[in-house]
Parts: structure tokens; C-alpha cells; sequence
């Protein structure tokens, strides 16, 4: 403090009032303040004022609402307006417009900011905001969520276990979940890819009426994986055909 006093030319004894560090630097303001010293004399000194010091180019943004601007949020001075039913009312101030909504006791919403001049309309935000949420958590409800599973095989696998792996794989397949094969290749089975392969290959062809292969077998370390997706409708029920009817078709 006392270095910088003396940098600027004052003496080292001052103290100025009001200075602040701020970024390790030490500020002094524009506005004039008579400060003691001492020796009872007078000088001028440069306050900074730091509760509005900034450090430059590290101004926060503030954040913008989200949704459309409703009733005084409005900056625009004219607008095309839009009844409740849909009808186009013509060019409005957003003060007449204001006014309009509010003696039918509904809000003016901005729905298209970006035209000259805005597009506001005449609702009830309220129920505006809800139909939306409402119809949104409907669609995330009935967006269908789709499952990866995984099964492992070993590349010696014996046809027990292969059989029972591939009845799993098909009930994974039969609730629409896609299938990731892995291959797991232990000591000097590396030196012998070519042993998974062949059973990545004997299961896409016997899953070949219920599945395909979305992702064809690829090593990656020590392990080879293959993705496997259910064809739709392939495990749909079909439909009995009694011998009777179909003799009495072919006849």
C-alpha cells in the first residue's frame, strides 16, 4: 500500500479513504474527498466507489426468462394482434392491447417476437401453460423407451449353455429391448478371434427371424461385441388355421 502511494506520488504516511483492492490492484475514484493526513493538512485524493467496480470484459449476462413475453414484459411500442378465437384484429399499440385483453380479463402473450412488429395474442396464459405441459408429459409418457441389454458368451461355449443364453437373448428380443452380444476372450484365446466370430455368426443366423444385426461384430480389447435389434412384429401371435377349413380351401 505504502509502494503504490508513493508510485502515484503521494506520500507514504497517507492513508486515502476509500481504497479498494479489487483483482489485486489498488483503485481510486473520480469523485474529489478531502482526507486527513498527519500532519493536519488537506489533500485531494481519488476514491473508488467499489461496490460498482467491475473487472473488465467479466460482466455477468442476465438470464432471460424462459417462454414468451406476457402482458408489461412487452417492449415493443405496436403489435399485430390476434383475438381469442384466432381472428387478426390489425395493428395495435401494446398499450390499447393491453387494455383489450384486460377487459376481457385475459392476458396479451408475444407469440412471435422476431416479426415487424411482434405478433401478440389475446389467451389465457395460464391454461395456455398448462395445456402445453399437459400434452408434453403425455408424449414423454407415450415415447417408447427402448432398452439395451447384454448377454455374454464365452468362445468355447458348450451347446447347453449357448442354448440357454439364446433363450434369454429371445425373450430380451420379444419385449423390444435391442441385444448387445459380447464375446469374452480370456489367456491365449486372443490368438483365436476367429472362435467368437463363429459364434456371433451361429447366432445372427439363428436369431435371423426375430432379430438383425444392427451392429456387426467388432473387437474391442478383449472382448467382441455384437448389437442385435427385435424386427417388428416377428413375435406377433399368428393367427390358427384349422386343417378342416384349409382342406376345404384346397378342394
Amino acid at each position: 500500500m505504502e509502494k503504490r502511494n508513493h508510485a502515484l506520488g503521494f506520500p507514504p504516511e497517507w492513508r486515502p479513504l476509500g481504497s479498494c483492492l479489487v483483482g489485486k490492484r489498488i483503485f481510486f475514484s473520480l469523485p474529489c474527498v478531502r482526507a486527513v493526513v498527519p500532519d493536519g493538512c488537506f489533500c485531494v485524493v481519488w476514491v473508488f466507489l467499489c461496490g460498482f467496480a467491475a473487472q473488465r470484459g467479466r460482466c455477468r449476462k442476465i438470464a432471460k426468462p424462459q417462454g414468451p413475453r406476457v402482458n408489461e414484459e412487452i417492449t415493443a411500442r405496436t403489435c399485430r394482434l390476434i383475438g381469442e378465437d384466432g381472428s387478426q384484429l390489425g395493428l395495435f399499440g401494446v398499450s390499447d392491447a393491453l387494455r383489450l385483453a384486460d377487459e376481457r380479463g385475459l392476458d396479451l402473450v408475444e407469440i412471435a417476437p422476431n416479426a415487424e412488429p411482434p405478433v401478440c395474442k389475446v389467451m389465457d396464459y395460464r391454461k395456455f401453460k398448462y395445456e402445453q405441459d399437459r400434452k408434453a408429459k403425455a408424449a414423454r409418457k407415450n415415447q417408447a423407451k427402448v432398452e439395451v441389454k447384454e448377454m455374454k458368451f464365452r468362445p468355447k461355449i458348450d451347446v447347453g449353455d449357448y442354448e440357454t443364453k439364446k433363450s434369454h437373448v429371445l425373450r430380451f428380443l420379444k419385449k423390444g429391448a435391442r441385444v448387445k452380444i459380447t464375446i469374452m476372450f480370456r489367456g491365449r484365446e486372443m490368438a483365436h478371434p476367429e472362435q467368437g466370430l463363429n459364434v456371433l455368426e451361429r447366432l445372427a443366423e439363428d436369431l435371423k427371424p426375430f432379430a438383425n444385426v444392427e451392429a456387426q461384430p467388432k473387437m474391442e480389447g478383449r472382448n467382441m461385441h455384437m448389437l442385435v435389434a427385435p424386427i417388428k412384429g416377428a413375435f406377433d401371435e399368428k393367427p390358427m388355421v384349422d386343417d378342416d377349413s384349409a382342406n376345404t380351401k384346397e378342394n
